[in-house]
């Protein structure tokens, strides 16, 4: 007993239980970001890593004169304004249907959650099929005279077949999400507004929708920042090209071909440093629009 309370009450030993994660995240977090910032102001190989050299903000000047880079921000941002108002505003919907009283709602639950937990490879191999030439949906639209395409392929309509399977799989997780905030707003809100005459659509929008809106700003930049760092969708479906004529090139499929397949470490994090103060701004925008109310 006496030892215990000596190293609970000993400062040096609480430094001592800390260590172990002060250390981790030092090594493989702080550590790392600090080198990736040293690099980015380098032209820096891992090849060669003698013959690096420092060029101040050439790397980052680069970015805005580099036509396939701003040609991947322009895709990321196209990406990023379909996707997230279109899945917070079903995922809100599917929320609001699982939480009355309809009958097998545990079964929609579960339903809706399940292309979250699926393998986004295994999702991106089941469009391609989904989407081919020859696939189910050109054989559907064939039923009623519309001719078909090879969707991923078309420089059209690549980008928002993506965008309709990113949709489709992150829905169900923003679903639970809502759920979860709809059943910690208490039920006497509803019964005092329904006593005063309030029909269903006033409740929602003078009750729900306002006690939602921390939940609401909680998903919309998870949303943002899940957009803004796609990657594996795009890499399995353009077999990491970015194409058609890069209708699918995003900021990170670029700047991975940088970093691993041009050898360009130093540009590379450039353009991770420029995508970590976008979504940061993004961010800072968000909280000042959705208000005080938000913060913890």
């Amino acid at each position: 007993m006496n030892l215990r309370r000596s190293l609970t009450g000993d400062p040096l030993a609480g430094l001592l239980f800390i260590l172990p994660a002060f250390v981790a995240l030092t090594v493989f977090l702080v550590g790392p970001i600090l080198y990736a910032f040293w690099l980015s102001f380098h032209e820096f190989t891992f090849i060669n890593p003698d013959l690096s050299k420092f060029v101040g903000i050439d790397n980052y000047v680069r970015m805005f004169q580099d036509e396939r880079f701003q040609k991947a921000l322009l895709n990321t941002s196209i990406y990023s304004l379909g996707v997230v108002p279109t899945q917070v505003c079903i995922a809100l919907l599917l929320a609001l249907i699982v939480d009355g009283k309809v009958r097998g709602r545990t079964f929609f639950r579960v339903s809706y959650f399940l292309p979250t937990v699926t393998s986004t490879v295994a999702v991106s191999v089941m469009f391609l099929n989904l989407f081919k030439k020859d696939g189910v949906v050109n054989q559907f639209l064939g039923l009623f005279g519309i001719e078909g395409r090879s969707w991923l392929l078309d420089v059209d309509f690549a980008l928002p077949s993506i965008m309709l399977m990113a949709v489709w799989t992150t829905v169900g997780q923003f679903m639970v999400i809502y759920l979860a905030g709809l059943q910690d707003i208490p039920q006497e809100l509803y019964e005092a507004a329904e006593v005063d005459g309030a029909g269903p659509f006033r409740r929602f929008w003078h009750i729900t929708l306002p006690l939602l809106k921390p939940t609401t700003f909680f998903i919309v930049i998870m949303s943002i920042i899940g957009t803004f760092q796609v990657f594996d969708q795009m890499y399995v479906i353009s077999k990491g090209e970015g194409g058609p004529l890069d209708a699918t090139l995003t900021v990170v499929l670029y700047l991975y071909n940088a970093a691993f397949k041009e050898f360009e470490m130093g540009y590379a994090s450039a353009m991770a440093f420029f995508l970590f103060f976008v979504i940061l701004i993004l961010t800072l925008v968000q909280r000042k629009f959705f208000g005080e109310e938000t913060r913890m």
